[in-house]
């Protein structure tokens, strides 16, 4: 945060004493994908493209209606925007046409800022020249690319089309025009994934000379069907090649430690940047910024319009037809006391940790005292370090985070969730 400024409540900063409104991150979610990957566990799939029509009118329709919707939740929202995100899923299946009515109707119902930060997910092998074009005329200036691993076996294994040199001739066609604000995402502990291929996945990111890296560990549960197979004990799906847990825990610190050297530096558990190039719109939701989701299991958290709520947090179905149709909104309203743990939680998972002196000043000392005991036994156990006012996750902390971050969840704490119809 700049000098001079401090936290007020979530959406706002105060600065000499006024309160100041902060600009909206608007997040999209294209749920299509030219196939869908075994490892997967979000709400995309492979739909035919007569769906396609359907789901850009419904989302730009909601877009349309954004004030309603938010006065409808308890919200309160601003139209400046400084940060926009089309994720999926692959939002380059949809038609060109398709693409820019989306920007389109967000550009006509809020005042994007010139400088803003406009963000696309792109499967590498789906950046034709026209789409390109596409996305220029969008105003899109950073693009995060899928890569997962840039060894073609793995990739195969795990559904990817695409191969180390279609990654190359990507990046190259990005920077052609202009686009050099490029993330990679790299997956650690994929089917035949060892550590002398993981070290070749990490050197070719590198020698790429991309400023963003983002490195995820595998995740194991029902929601995909690589993990349902792992947790069957099945061979499905490469399963039985998969390394254990103590390989990915290795990959992921050898990757912390490579990507350090061309100071790539560690700003959040799972992403890396070059000065500069931190994803504003991804610090939105660590640092609690309002923001807004349209589209398939979009979420969504806006400062509260009713008095004794901190904000309010609501989510769109994770079912396209039911999306479609207008299926309610979840909708959870978030207290004071739990806005004070999600400042804890969300903020630990940024390097530079959580400044105890602002929180306090922001909720109080008595309610950020209460987990002074909490913050020293996770001192002592070395899964939090601190520094002055300052408390971050250790290295350990960081492979323990859910650990760590359930210390600041209080059970008795309730919150009010109810369903909200979306017209």
């Amino acid at each position: 945060m700049e000098k001079g400024f401090r936290r007020e409540r979530v959406g706002t900063e105060v600065e000499d004493g006024i309160i100041k409104p902060v600009a909206l991150g608007i997040y999209i979610s294209v749920p299509f994908c030219r196939t869908k990957c075994s490892y997967c566990n979000f709400a995309s799939d492979v739909f035919s493209r007569t769906a396609f029509e359907r789901y850009v009118d419904r989302v730009c329709a909601d877009i349309a209606r954004a004030p309603q919707i938010a006065a409808e939740v308890g919200g309160t929202i601003e139209r400046e925007v400084d940060t926009m995100y089309l994720g999926g899923g692959t939002p380059t299946v949809l038609e060109s046409g398709q693409l820019e009515r989306l920007f389109t109707a967000v550009r006509a119902e809020f005042d994007v800022q010139p400088d803003a930060e406009v963000s696309v997910e792109c499967a590498p092998g789906t950046l034709a020249p026209a789409v390109i074009e596409s996305l220029l005329r969008c105003g899109v200036n950073r693009v995060s690319l899928g890569v997962q691993s840039f060894v073609d076996v793995e990739a195969v294994a795990v559904g990817r089309l695409h191969k180390r040199a279609t990654v190359v001739e990507d990046i190259a066609r990005l920077r052609a025009v202009g686009i050099r604000n490029i993330n990679l995402d790299l997956i650690a502990g994929l089917p035949h994934q060892t550590a002398e291929s993981w070290r070749l996945s990490l050197t070719e990111t590198i020698a790429t000379g991309v400023p963003h890296a983002s490195v995820y560990m595998l995740e194991v549960d029902e929601d995909s069907r690589l993990g349902r197979e792992l947790i069957a004990g099945g061979t499905r799906y490469h399963a039985h090649f998969v390394p254990d847990e103590n390989a990915t825990v290795d990959f992921y610190l050898a990757a912390c430690e490579a990507l350090e050297e061309p100071r790539i530096r560690q700003y959040e558990i799972s992403n890396f940047a070059r000065a500069g190039f931190e994803s504003r719109h991804n610090l939105k939701y660590w640092t609690r910024q309002p923001y807004l989701g349209f589209g398939v299991d979009a979420h969504s958290m806006l400062l509260s319009a009713a008095p004794g709520a901190e904000a309010v947090r609501f989510a769109t179905s994770d079912v396209l037809e039911p999306f479609i149709a207008g299926a309610p909104l979840l909708r959870t309203v978030v207290s004071r006391h739990t806005a004070l743990e999600e400042s804890f939680f969300l903020g630990l998972r940024l390097t530079r940790g959580v400044n105890l002196g602002e929180l306090s000043a922001s909720f109080g000392e008595p309610a950020v005292g209460k987990f002074r005991d909490d913050i020293r036994e996770l001192v002592h156990q070395g899964l939090l370090q601190q520094d002055g006012g300052w408390i971050r996750l250790s290295s350990k902390g960081r492979l323990l985070s859910n650990e760590v971050f359930q210390k600041f969840l209080s059970p008795e704490e309730v919150l009010v969730t109810e369903r909200r119809p979306a017209k």
